[in-house]
């Protein structure tokens, strides 16, 4: 019988006290030794700041919102790759994949064909959903390469009184570095299991007290699992179930970042190609041709300056553009001669966008007020078939839409121990209309280290272009969605215990209405306002920082979420999820090592079964300047290597989606 999830927790927690066990006979010294600040000092480290939750810097413990920041350094010591591994190892998140795209879940959500449209994904405060599919990119589809990364803000809860649409259960905020963090040339390059292989060259400077830039490129290319077996598909005709060779992976990345004085242009470029072994939409199995190709990029200029009167200003101008052209194949034969017919898949969007925002503090006030523009150049989708021999419909899309906003926040000090905060934004789509929704937030200190925060909130996602209007008929349309809405409540309680160790947690309530949701057979796709879910929650956090160098924590969720109409549980919705992060100093401060473990339980399918829970762990030893100039990075994935898959969605014939076991990296990094 398998262990329970404690079980393993708990040896999971006995095997990473293990690996610390060093630290207990020599007192380890980090670069940055924690022994030789002041108890102000510690609590300034501990109680880290957040910009996102409320479009200003504020400490954590004054923010309307359940947050989460992992910063560069753990990024380092836990070996995370892409900005999904990051949420993976985050309170209340999960991750899932089917071979072609990363999703991420978050308190129980994670729905059949949704590409994470309901999650907002920031690039140093750029919004990089799309005009399209409103994806969020989270694997190597994203366009940033995570050594760039200097932070990820997590921001939990409904902030469309700030964002509006899409950010619906969270707001994910990836601040890139700038030149002064690179400090001149940096060279990397990364091998790993599976015929991986990585290289980034970076430059970054300070050029003057008022100018900095860095620029960066980087190329990833990865065979992939040589052999995949589904027994959905194990027949002669289809190779006995084998896909082979057909789970390639190749992508490259250019960054840049150019300040002067108060003036920032960020961009970015990433192109990602992945092979589609799955036989997804009823393709044809094993066929090396099927493929997708994502590209995302955009330039962004932003001055910020604050007046002497204290008037902070930003305002913002932007281009961004999407391109995806997938390639599938299919065989409308009647008899038992393959006829095979190419059907390419493509989607263009392009967009403008602005942004004004003025912020002031008035006595016991701070008054933000802002307004966005955005004009959508093209929304265009197209399927047809090449050397079709049979009648085919053919979709080719052409739209364009605008929408515009406003929104107003105030942080009123109430006294000097309690605080209000509330908003509203108003936005109007061309495609639906206007929508206005609140935000309020309570946020109490009884104690100098305990906070309580009472928190209410309201957020909208719009249909995107795909729901609306990929439907392989000239006439018909998915045009009668309307935005889908959800009110939440949650209250959170914060703590920390003496210098080094805080505590957190949360209850939650939240109600979704005219959920949009995916109805598909093997070629047509349809959207419906339909379902409505209730899903209710609680989530513990414990996390420390000790003077010797050891840092982590555990967090523990529980979770349901359910069709208030069937009262069934959701599909891909665990229950349960743990979470253990640990890094800690081995030599010196020279040698650190960082331990990983995440606990699931087990998730329906869409056929109603239920796959095995879910242990897995990871083991990264990171060296900094072992070497002159050089850090060095081992990390071992699924260490244990537990067999698994995630569930597959309607455009699958696979009732789970097999994930990789266990997997090496190593890679180096020299800066000169």
């Amino acid at each position: 019988m398998k262990s329970t999830w404690y079980r393993a927790l708990f040896k999971a927690c006995v095997f990473a006290l293990t690996l610390t066990s060093p630290i207990a006979l020599v007192k380890a010294q980090t670069p940055d030794d924690l022994t030789q600040k002041s108890l102000e000092d510690l609590m300034n480290i501990e109680v880290a700041s957040v910009y996102s939750a409320s479009k200003y810097s504020q400490k954590v413990t004054e923010a309307p919102s359940s947050v989460s920041i992992v910063t560069s350094e753990q990024i380092q010591l836990h070996g995370y790759r892409t900005v999904a591994e990051i949420l993976s190892s985050v309170r209340g998140f999960y991750v899932s994949n089917d071979r072609n795209y990363t999703y991420v879940g978050v308190r129980g959500f994670s729905r059949p064909g949704d590409y994470n449209t309901r999650i907002l994904l920031l690039i140093d405060g750029h919004r990089i959903n799309d005009n399209v599919y409103d994806q969020a990119l989270l694997g190597r589809e994203l366009p940033i390469e995570i050594d760039l990364i200097e932070r990820v803000e997590i921001v939990r809860g409904p902030s469309s009184s700030l964002y509006g649409t899409s950010a619906f259960f969270a707001v994910i905020n990836v601040i890139t570095k700038r030149g002064r963090d690179v400090k001149g040339f940096e060279v990397s390059t990364e091998v790993a299991s599976l015929g991986t292989y990585k290289t980034r060259l970076s430059f970054g400077r300070k050029l003057s007290e008022n100018t900095e830039v860095l620029l960066s490129g980087s190329y990833y290319d990865s065979k992939g699992q040589r052999r995949l077996y589904y027994k959905e598909f194990d027949t002669p005709a289809n190779n006995n179930g084998v896909a082979e060779t057909l789970d390639a992976e190749k992508s490259a990345s250019f960054l840049a970042n150019i300040s002067f004085r108060e003036f920032t242009l960020h961009g970015t470029y990433g192109s990602r190609e992945k092979g589609v072994p799955t036989g997804s939409f009823g393709t044809i199995f094993n066929d090396p041709r099927a493929h997708t190709k994502d590209r995302r990029g955009y330039l962004d200029l932003k001055y910020e300056h604050t007046f002497i009167n204290q008037l902070e200003l930003l305002a913002r101008g932007s281009y961004d553009s999407y391109r995806y052209d997938g390639i599938y194949i299919y065989d409308f034969s009647e008899d038992n001669t393959p006829q095979p017919v190419v059907n390419p898949d493509n989607s263009r969007g392009s967009w403008w966008s602005g942004e004004l925002q003025v912020s002031k503090t008035l006595r016991r006030h701070r008054l933000t007020l802002g307004t966005e523009y955005r004009d959508n150049l093209t929304q265009n989708q197209s399927n047809y078939y090449v050397d079709a021999l049979i009648p085919t419909p053919v979709l080719d899309d052409r739209r364009k839409s605008k929408n515009w906003a406003f929104f107003v926040q105030d942080e009123f000090r109430i006294r000097e121990n309690l605080t209000l905060s509330a908003g509203a934004r108003y936005d109007h789509h061309t495609t639906f209309g206007g929508n206005l929704k609140p935000r309020v937030a309570l946020i109490y200190h009884p104690g100098a280290k305990t906070t309580v925060k009472l928190l209410y909130g309201e957020a909208f996602r719009a249909p995107n272009a795909y729901e609306l209007y990929y439907y392989p008929s000239a006439v018909l349309t998915n045009a009668k969605l309307k935005p889908e809405t959800i009110t939440t409540g949650e209250l959170v309680f914060e703590k920390y215990l003496g210098d080094h160790l805080r505590v957190s947690a949360s209850g939650y309530v939240y109600r979704l209405k005219g959920l949009i949701t995916q109805q598909a057979d093997l070629l047509n796709i349809t959207f419906k306002n339909q379902e409505r879910i209730a899903s209710s929650g609680l989530e513990f956090e414990i996390e420390g920082k000790l003077p010797s160098g050891v840092e982590g924590n555990i967090a523990y969720t529980l979770q349901q979420t359910r069709d208030r109409d069937t009262g069934q549980n959701l599909t891909n919705s665990p229950k349960h999820l743990g979470k253990l992060n640990l890094t800690a100093p081995l030599f010196k401060g020279s040698i650190f090592a960082g331990f990983q473990f995440q606990y699931s339980s087990p998730r329906l399918t869409l056929n109603g079964t239920s796959l095995s829970p879910l242990y897995l762990a990871n083991l990264t030893l990171f060296s900094k300047k072992l070497a002159k100039g050089l850090d060095t990075s081992f990390g071992a994935y699924n260490l244990f290597n537990q067999k698994y898959g995630d569930p597959g969605a309607e455009e699958h014939l696979q009732n789970s989606i097999e994930q990789n076991g266990r997997n090496l990296a190593l890679k180096f990094t020299y800066h000169f």
